[in-house]
């Protein structure tokens, strides 16, 4: 196990805030309009925001200076126009509000503690051979007892909630992550939710893993870039998403764009569903079946070593069947760009990249518009950012039913 500081790490500013309940509570709905949209333009001044929101000037004045007065908004440096009075870009102040994320995996899981702009501040990690409830209750209420501990009371009082993600019916995957016969039945009928409700004081939110990870990357990553992108993530099993006009499309069922049993050929020319070829557990076995240790893949996923031709084997069969995957995503949909990325470090996702563009070109591309096929910018720990995002978009944000929709 290990308890790490990420790259945004360090005590929270000592701005001056209103009161700890002001933090918590859920904002008033134009509170939530405006702090939406100074999240997705970066910093905006008073004028850009009554034009944007359709609020009057004195309504968004005096919710930019309650915003401010809370800490929740930073004033920046005045920009002075040819006329007027300068204005002043306001932005998401950083510190203002925290959030623990929660990735529960195959092999392992992460706990990150994320601010309001989507910094991982700490990060906590635990492996093990195979996910069992009450071992990741345990892992999930001491790592949030561990972070804590590194916090002041002010900053703990910032804590906006937990948001879990996990695959979901974790009980059909026992013979691929090799537990033993009717070990991962103990999922069956078990409420995380609110077994993880009962031991915190903190309101927790639950998605699907690869949903939270697309999510990460609508929000933090290519999504100002690409409304419409197939998302593509790599773990122990290989899931995914879609996002149309810049929302995450669900479906029927809220099973669309899960990628994993979509039919792709096999080296040998068999019809295999993507999952069983182009997910980590399948190098995992690879390397066991040449008689190396694969327990590495697990240790930290920025911290592969090069495992050389088995690692570059996997790494091609898994770029051929994604660009299988893609060419059929993209016959059905005019994506904006393919986004791949995984639990590995950025040198593997890269590799991975290059080889599914160099497939892509083999294959018959008549009547198909290519997406652009795009290494994702969150990284590894996009499920357990994903997750984090869910409690501070359902407090403070006006646009979390469309990233993340609940399932009923």
């Amino acid at each position: 196990m290990s308890i790490t500081d990420g790259p945004l790490s360090g005590p929270v500013s000592s701005t001056s805030f209103s009161g700890g309940s002001n933090q918590t509570r859920v904002r008033a709905y134009n509170e939530r309009l405006v702090l939406s949209l100074v999240r997705l333009h970066g910093a905006l001044s008073k004028a850009d925001i009554t034009r944007l929101s359709g609020l009057s000037a004195q309504t968004a004045s005096v919710i930019m200076r309650a915003l401010e007065k809370d800490g929740l908004l930073l004033r920046g440096e005045p920009l002075r126009g040819r006329v007027g009075q300068p204005s002043i870009p306001m932005r998401l102040n950083p510190d203002a509000v925290l959030s623990f994320g929660v990735k529960i995996g195959r092999r392992s899981a992460d706990l990150v503690l994320m601010d309001f702009i989507g910094g991982v501040r700490q990060q906590y990690h635990e492996t093990y051979a195979y996910p069992q409830p009450r071992e990741i209750l345990r892992i999930i209420t001491s790592g949030v007892e561990k972070i804590e501990a590194r916090l002041n009371d002010d900053q703990r009082s910032r804590i906006a909630g937990i948001g879990i993600a996990a695959p979901f019916e974790l009980w059909n995957w026992a013979d691929e992550i090799g537990a033993p016969t009717g070990a991962m039945e103990a999922w069956r009928g078990f409420d995380l939710q609110a077994e993880i409700t009962a031991r915190m004081s903190y309101a927790v939110y639950l998605q699907n893993d690869a949903t939270s990870a697309c999510g990460a990357e609508l929000v933090f990553g290519v999504g100002p870039t690409y409304p419409d992108f197939i998302y593509l993530f790599i773990g122990s099993f290989i899931g995914g998403g879609i996002v149309l006009n810049s929302s995450i499309f669900s479906g029927r069922t809220g099973t669309a764009g899960a990628v994993g049993p979509l039919p792709v050929r096999g080296k040998n020319g068999e019809n295999r569903q993507l999952l069983d070829i182009a997910s980590i557990f399948v190098l995992e076995n690879m390397l066991r079946e040449r008689g190396i240790d694969p327990q590495p893949l697990w240790y930290s996923a920025d911290d592969w070593i090069d495992f050389g031709e088995p690692l570059e084997q996997w790494i091609q069969m898994t770029a051929a069947a994604l660009a299988q995957a893609i060419i059929a995503a993209a016959s059905i949909i005019d994506f904006g760009a393919a986004v791949i990325d995984g639990g590995f470090p950025g040198w593997v996702r890269r590799r991975i990249v290059v080889a599914t563009r160099e497939a892509v070109a083999r294959l018959d591309l008549r009547g198909v518009i290519i997406p652009d096929i795009i290494e994702g910018m969150v990284g590894s720990q996009a499920r357990a950012i994903g997750g984090a995002s869910l409690p501070i978009f359902a407090r403070y944000l006006t646009d979390h039913s469309v990233l993340f929709k609940e399932l009923g």
